[in-house]
């Protein structure tokens, strides 16, 4: 049976749990390691909505950036270790929900989305490049 958009997000978003922004921030207050990953491709990103030294890795490319197995050329060394901790965002929260999703199903341990995105983090009142 097909699927709509927001019920690939509402998939996502009961396996993979979500987090506050002010929470993000704690978490990467916590853990110097933790990484910020922006799902959007990055001509869509708002450059009042880009978060300190977030990584931009569109929803699109992750799977391949993600990979273990493909050429050491195409991966992105930051998504290399699997137990690192990995917040995702974007606009609203739902590409973060499934690009979060989309490394649980790859095998990362800590991770899960902003939930409200990049929205709510300017919402907070948190900072911005």
């Amino acid at each position: 049976m097909a699927k709509t958009f927001m019920q690939m997000v509402q998939e996502a978003k009961a396996e993979v749990p979500g987090v506050s922004p002010v929470e993000a921030q704690r978490r990467f207050q916590e853990d110097p390691d933790a990484l910020l990953l922006e799902v959007r491709d990055s001509g869509n990103i708002p450059a009042d909505e880009k978060a300190p030294n977030a990584l931009n890795i569109s929803l699109g490319t992750l799977p391949i950036r993600a990979d273990l197995e493909v050429p050491e050329d195409r991966r992105d060394p930051r998504l290399q270790d699997r137990s690192r901790q990995v917040i995702t965002t974007c606009g609203l929260g739902n590409l973060a929900a499934m690009g979060a999703r989309l490394l649980k199903e790859m095998g990362f341990t800590n991770v899960v989305y902003m939930d409200g995105g990049m929205q709510a983090w300017k919402d907070a009142g948190l900072p911005t490049d």
